[in-house]
């Protein structure tokens, strides 16, 4: 069965109904720039709620998604022994920005527990290439890339053509996201093949607030696919 992550949760009545409906993932944004945006001492406390709420499954895990993680520091990124050291014991860390294969490399062995996943920017097969070169990421999530000029690497609703992933396999677990509404992903899943599904706008009545009616039909379409 297909696993789903709702992504981009703001409140704990949005993350109560994602777990209900079935989400096998929740992300939590730590990038300023993005609509989405929650500090890390709120997603603390929303994984901290939803790991004492009786009714979720031993399945589910937290995601926190960051951006722009570097070994050196420098303009518009944060050391990554600094972010390290002030993460909370969480399951998963989404790198999704201008992380290079060092960076992730780097953030890997300062959390070796923590499962890595690298998001890459997608519009054509060629760069589906680029996934080799991240040898230390545990996961990778295929987005679809930003559009010129924007302040943030996704969380655009974008799509890219599904079509180029077939026959692709990383040789680790991969999760398509950009652009799925609970309209398409039953499409999408048919021609990509992916075994993981991400979604964040796609399932909002506004940004950052989701849609209850949206999310519980985006799993149901995803699973039944």
């Amino acid at each position: 069965m297909v696993s789903v992550k709702i992504c981009g949760l703001t409140s704990e009545s949005d993350l109560e109904s994602a777990i209900r409906a079935g989400a096998d993932r929740v992300g939590f944004v730590l990038v300023p720039t993005s609509p989405r945006y929650v500090d890390k001492a709120r997603a603390s406390l929303m994984a901290n709620r939803a790991y004492h709420m009786e009714y979720v499954p031993e399945r589910w895990v937290d995601v926190w998604v960051v951006a722009n993680w570097s070994q050196s520091g420098g303009p518009h990124t944060t050391r990554l022994d600094e972010m390290v050291s002030r993460l909370p014991d969480v399951a998963a860390v989404q790198l999704h920005g201008k992380e290079t294969p060092q960076d992730v490399a780097g953030f890997k062995a300062l959390a070796p527990r923590v499962t890595v996943v690298k998001a890459i920017g997608v519009s054509t097969r060629e760069d589906l290439e680029r996934v080799k070169d991240f040898t230390a990421a545990d996961m990778f999530l295929l987005d679809a890339k930003p559009p010129p000029g924007a302040d943030r690497e996704g969380g655009f609703g974008r799509a890219f053509d599904w079509s180029i992933l077939e026959g692709f396999d990383p040789g680790k677990p991969w999760v398509l996201s950009g652009g799925l509404t609970p309209e398409n992903v039953a499409e999408a899943i048919r021609v990509s093949g992916a075994k993981a599904v991400d979604v964040s706008s796609g399932v909002e009545a506004s940004p950052g607030v989701k849609d209850p009616a949206k999310v519980k039909a985006f799993i149901e379409a995803a699973k039944g696919a």
